[in-house]
């Protein structure tokens, strides 16, 4: 997968927590991110993660930007769920997710006013 324009040769595995290696970062009790090498000697065997998906590069946003566009409303977000990222396919993620909003996608609109 491609995890953003910044640093595209590095790696970062996104997995169900199942061991503990070198720079894991877990972030829910079902989700977690690893940079380090010590993952990929388990990859492909049965030490392997149940669920895991390896992306390259990331996005990255300056001081206090990601904050902003928050309050800003410029982003809609959802709790981050093992069914949605490794259960549903890439091409309906999106969608998927959007739906757990309770949001019909047909009505969104990339287009912003004031009414």
């Amino acid at each position: 997968y491609n995890g953003g324009p910044i640093s595209e040769d590095r790696g970062f595995i996104l997995h169900k927590p199942k061991d503990y290696y070198e720079s894991s970062i877990q972030m829910t009790d079902d989700l977690a991110v690893t940079t380090s090498r010590d993952i990929l000697s388990v990859l492909g065997t049965e030490a392997e993660p149940s669920d895991y998906l390896v992306a390259l590069g990331y996005s990255g946003w300056s001081a206090g930007q990601l904050e902003n566009e928050l309050v800003e409303n410029s982003w809609l977000t959802i709790e981050a769920t093992p069914e949605i990222i490794f259960d549903t396919p890439i091409t309906e993620r999106w969608k998927k997710a959007v739906e757990k909003l309770g949001i019909d996608p047909s009505q969104l609109s990339a287009d912003a006013g004031h009414a």
